[in-house]
């Protein structure tokens, strides 16, 4: 088993100790990305992929509705690379704020906090096999409340900061988060009406 998987495994049942062990290890940025961003960020873009164009949805009594292959290729491709942006940009923010908080840590620390924290929400994009609006979301918001969790508890461990301030860290790192959400939501509408977006069949 791979130490990446290791990892992701532990931070599900026992995220502080795994944390620890994490911080220790001392992951680069380009280690980080390859041995984990790159592998576990394909989860959910191609069960999206092939849930759109091999599973489809039903909407009220209608007919099965798909998208095109090449139209769901070309939004999984995005949602790969904007995961893969937005983990980075989590990173660089938890970086430019750290000293704010009393934290020194490297790029290297910073990238490995956010991407083994998003861990649990790339494996859960496994549910995108199935493109239900309403299973999605039963399966999305425990998850997203448990990565959250992770979170809160990674940053002191990760930053070696008082949990009191690692709290307030990680706040600060939220609200950048939501308001990142916020953007990439608006872009996404903009892709859309500029001809990026999908492609139905029936």
């Amino acid at each position: 088993m791979s130490m990446s998987i290791r990892h992701a495994l532990g931070l599900l049942a026992r995220p502080r100790a795994e944390w620890e062990a994490i911080r220790d290890r001392r992951y680069g940025v380009v280690r980080s990305l390859f041995a984990h961003t790159a592998i576990f960020a394909l989860v959910p873009a191609v069960a999206g992929y092939l849930g759109t164009t091999r599973t489809g949805w039903q909407i009220g009594a209608g007919g099965v509705v798909r998208l095109t292959e090449a139209s769901a290729l070309r939004i999984a491709v995005l949602y790969y690379l904007a995961m893969v942006v937005a983990t980075f940009s989590v990173a660089w923010v938890i970086h430019w704020m750290r000293r704010t908080y009393g934290a020194s840590q490297p790029l290297g620390q910073c990238y490995a906090l956010a991407t083994y924290t998003a861990t649990p929400l790339f494996l859960a994009g496994a549910m995108h096999l199935q493109p239900i609006l309403w299973l999605n979301l039963l399966v999305g918001l425990p998850v997203l409340g448990y990565t959250v969790f992770i979170f809160y508890t990674g940053v002191p461990a990760m930053m070696e900061i008082p949990q009191e301030r690692g709290f307030l860290f990680s706040s600060a790192v939220m609200a950048f988060g939501l308001v990142a959400l916020v953007a990439l939501l608006a872009a996404s509408v903009l892709l859309w009406s500029t001809g990026f977006g999908p492609s139905f069949t029936y």
